[in-house]
């Protein structure tokens, strides 16, 4: 079996770790990382909060005896908005923990 090792650059493992030759971080062109959380939060959140509001509609709708709303489509939306707020909860509580984490670790 024939090994051969490629040289090492040093300058395209810096790249791939985010920083310049120097050690100093690359510049960013724009907050990529940072928009797509906050982007993928703002809609996860909307998502939540309009299944709620859906469920809400269809409670309404049961409760004045609509004959096109059941009992049945009715519980289904409910129960997922539950699930929903839940996750979202969950969500909330693990980043909450991850900042309190990142605040006690020691420099």
């Amino acid at each position: 079996m024939n090994v051969s090792l490629k040289p090492f650059d040093f300058a395209q493992a810096a790249a791939r770790a985010g920083l310049q030759t120097n050690g100093q971080p690359l510049p960013r062109t724009g907050a990529v990382g940072s928009a797509g959380f906050q982007q993928a939060l703002t809609k996860a959140l909307g998502s939540v909060s309009e299944t709620q509001k859906h469920a809400s509609e269809l409670q309404r709708e049961v409760q004045l005896d609509n004959p096109n709303v059941t009992i049945e489509q009715t519980m289904v939306a409910m129960q997922k908005a539950q699930i929903g707020f839940q996750a979202t909860l969950q969500v909330r509580n693990r980043l909450v923990q991850a900042y309190s984490d990142i605040m006690n670790m020691q420099v």
